[in-house]
């Protein structure tokens, strides 16, 4: 059953000293795509600032803005409406593990195969991505990967912060939704399948009642290639579906970041993020 799901994301900054100026990129208005439609969509700011919208290299809708103001602090909040699909079931007629490998798939995909900053490469993960890839098909190799991650990492928030790589998180072996999609990429990635990084949020009851307002979260989760794109939520163990909403996908989170930008001022401290979602139906 499709799901149609409000939300409210707040994020924001104080600054020691007033600041004079600031440029922004803002990543947190859902896309719509062939699972996913984004009914209404708005980004706002106090101090107010005129916005204008891209769409940056990986797909995903940038809202920009600049202040030319003093200011101490700075809220940015994106509120939206989206309508989801129910997860759907891995395709049957997946490519084998010798097609994935061919050079027409390395050669669209490279983006998505090569280490990145926050997934780089491992002796002992590359190991343990070729042991999981002779127990499994392609098809059952990205829930596979879930487990291993699951087996190794406890979730627990403060732990580790959005510089923290793949490799350290699971030297720590604890971490957030976003070191379990970077592990899990770090896996998907050595035995050759393409895999990026999906930004969102997520729902937390599968029983949500209609018109209930709740805590949410920002959230993190994989899609890896077998004929087409599919979604896995590592952190939860689920295919990504009607609890999920997509906002951006990349290599990993420095391509998807919700806020980044730059001022000339005093130091900044974050107000903390705060997400509220409904389901409306």
């Amino acid at each position: 059953m499709s799901w149609q799901i409000r939300i409210e994301h707040s994020t924001g900054y104080r600054y020691a000293t007033p600041v004079m100026s600031s440029y922004n990129e803002v990543r947190i208005i859902p896309q719509t795509a062939a699972s996913q439609l984004t009914l209404e969509a708005t980004v706002r700011t106090e101090p107010a600032a005129s916005t204008y919208r891209y769409w940056d290299y990986w797909g995903t809708q940038v809202t920009a803005f600049d202040l030319h103001t003093p200011h101490t602090e700075l809220v940015v909040t994106g509120r939206s409406i989206v309508q989801t699909a129910p997860a759907p079931q891995p395709p049957t007629d997946v490519p084998t593990w010798e097609r994935l490998g061919a050079d027409p798939v390395a050669d669209e995909f490279v983006e998505y195969l090569r280490p990145s900053a926050s997934t780089p490469e491992h002796d002992e993960l590359t190991a343990a991505a070729r042991e999981l890839v002779a127990r499994h098909g392609p098809r059952d190799f990205i829930p596979a990967v879930g487990d291993w991650v699951r087996e190794r990492l406890a979730y627990r928030r403060g732990t580790t912060g959005v510089h923290t790589s793949a490799v350290e998180a699971w030297r720590r072996r604890e971490g957030v939704c976003q070191d379990f999609a970077h592990l899990a990429l770090v896996l998907m990635r050595a035995a050759g399948m393409p895999a990026r990084y999906v930004s969102g949020y997520q729902h937390p009851s599968a029983q949500a009642e209609v018109g209930e307002t709740v805590e949410g979260q920002s959230h993190a989760w994989v899609e890896g290639w077998l004929g087409r794109w599919w979604g896995f939520d590592p952190t939860n163990a689920v295919p990504a579906g009607e609890q999920h909403v997509v906002v951006a996908r990349g290599r990993d989170y420095n391509d998807v970041p919700p806020v980044r930008g730059v001022f000339s001022g005093g130091t900044s401290t974050s107000l903390g993020v705060t997400v509220a979602v409904t389901r409306l139906a």
